[in-house]
């Protein structure tokens, strides 16, 4: 049953790249045992470069199901998800991600977000992009403003 689904995914990614529409990325969302949301790289098609098979994926699966969680779904991407991807994987909270290639194969195909992962560790002095608070008394409002919230979704 798994292979059917990882097999669509890989599908995506070779039809992306067949059509020129972007990278050779594709994802599914399954939820009990059927493809509830498809998605395919679409980073230069739509020059957003958070247009990434497993987003356009979680997007709609979400959409679908009127949640902002994928618990009881699973993800199965062609590529092992970059650290974008990663993060809202974590952040949708499926069950499970199945993968085809390696961050390795990607990267010896010209994908490489090693350098994304080095940056992270980095403190915010050293990173490559200089980021620089400002205003947090101010911006703390937002915070203050949720956590006086009675009705807010968790």
């Amino acid at each position: 049953m798994h292979n059917k689904f990882m097999v669509r995914a890989i599908e995506l990614s070779i039809e992306n790249v067949r059509t020129g529409r972007g990278g050779p990325f594709g994802a599914v969302v399954v939820k009990e045992g059927a493809i509830i949301a498809e998605g395919a790289n679409n980073v230069t098609a739509t020059n957003d470069p958070t247009a990434h098979a497993e987003i356009i994926a979680i997007r709609e699966a979400c959409k679908k199901l009127g949640a902002f969680e994928l618990t009881g779904c699973e993800i199965y991407t062609s590529c092992e998800p970059c650290p974008m991807c990663l993060g809202a994987i974590y952040w949708a909270r499926p069950d499970r991600v199945y993968f085809g290639n390696t961050v390795d194969d990607a990267a010896r195909a010209g994908f490489d977000d090693s350098f994304i992962y080095d940056e992270i560790p980095q403190s915010r002095a050293q990173r490559k992009i200089p980021m620089e608070q400002m205003m947090r008394n101010v911006a703390i409002e937002a915070f203050r403003a949720w956590e006086r919230q009675v009705n807010k979704v968790r």
